[in-house]
């Protein structure tokens, strides 16, 4: 199984430095920019790797349509 990112994906990721640095998050532009660029790397390289994890039975109810 492999990641896949859309531009607009992409994009937030780099609007979410901006956002980070702005809301004063990060003291540093730099420090939200490698922020953001670990947080897609993680994404992209270990998402893939996660173990499934089977949810609980109270969580059957969503997800399914009421017929």
């Amino acid at each position: 199984m492999s990641v896949l990112f859309t531009p607009s994906v992409r994009y937030y990721f780099k609007e979410l430095s901006v956002i980070l640095y702005e809301e004063d998050y990060f003291g540093f532009f730099e420090n939200a920019l490698q922020y953001a660029d670990k947080l897609f790397t993680e994404i992209e390289n270990n998402l893939p790797n996660k173990h499934k994890k089977i949810a609980p039975k109270y969580f059957d109810r969503y997800g399914k349509e009421n017929s």
